[in-house]
């Protein structure tokens, strides 16, 4: 019987582990999508925080900041499956990459804002564009999803997760986030969103176009140093969970200044501040 419950253990291992390999692999992972939404929360102002809670019957931007992983795989929504991400081979400036005629995800942000604009967009249309929004904010600011078509993103570079095997696309996910800390989202939020005036309009620079830019340059850095068949371990994770950290935050105050200058009227962004 001893005998019997071991195989029976060793089988449902092996499942488990065939199951896992076979997940797609998404932006980040749920806790920094809920995390970038999170930051944002906390910054909008009183007019937005209730226009976008009546858009959203009553639930809150974290509530639905990974949803479109899910939708982007259901008949309805599969034509949103290339917003989540801009694909750039080796050796192509950002600027030259080839344009999906289905779309990515920077462009795909300015098209949810012109819709949350609109006056003439029905509330259904508002309600999906700003769910969107949300979790495009969190994908354009994970490197890897800046990452090489002929890969894609990195889900066919084969690295070792300290004695895991793995692929460089799903290590930045989740793998490094939650190495760098054990925390929860909440928790992420309250030790990374402590930008000051000056530094929260310098991050607020720019739009769509620039922050892929940036995040693209990050990437290649990460391809970089992290050739296929790397051992990932302790000094991986120590070199770039400060850059994980800053991209949480980068998401957040970006969308919530969005968000504050599409939904209140008498906002004023501070990124102004940057060029005083």
């Amino acid at each position: 019987m001893n005998a019997y419950k071991k195989i029976l253990a060793g089988r449902m291992l092996l499942l488990a582990g065939m199951s896992a390999m076979a997940l797609p692999s998404f932006g980040w992972g749920q806790k920094g999508h809920d995390t970038t939404a999170e930051i944002a929360e906390r910054h909008l102002t009183e007019a937005t925080a209730k226009a976008v809670g009546e858009l959203l019957d009553g639930k809150s931007i974290v509530y639905w900041a990974n949803w479109l992983d899910n939708a982007s795989h259901t008949p309805e929504y599969a034509y949103t499956k290339t917003w989540h991400y801009k694909n750039i081979d080796e050796g192509i400036a950002f600027d030259d990459a080839p344009l999906l005629d289905t779309g990515d995800v920077v462009r795909a942000i300015p098209e949810q804002v012109k819709v949350l604009e609109d006056p003439r967009a029905t509330r259904e249309q508002k309600q999906l564009a700003l769910k969107v929004l949300v979790h495009l904010l969190g994908d354009i600011h994970q490197p890897m999803h800046l990452g090489h078509a002929s890969d894609r993103g990195a889900n066919q570079v084969s690295v070792k997760f300290f004695d895991r095997n793995t692929n460089l696309h799903s290590v930045w996910d989740s793998s490094v986030p939650e190495s760098g800390h054990k925390w929860s989202y909440t928790e992420w939020a309250d030790q990374i969103d402590r930008a000051t005036p000056e530094e929260t309009a310098m991050i607020l620079q720019g739009g769509p176009a620039d922050w892929g830019k940036e995040t693209f340059d990050i990437c290649t850095e990460v391809y970089r140093k992290t050739p296929d068949g790397t051992k990932i371990s302790y000094d991986y994770i120590a070199e770039w969970t400060p850059t994980v950290e800053r991209q949480f935050l980068k998401g957040g105050l970006r969308l919530a200044d969005l968000l504050n200058t599409i939904f209140d009227g008498d906002y004023r962004s501070a990124r102004g501040a940057a060029a005083k």
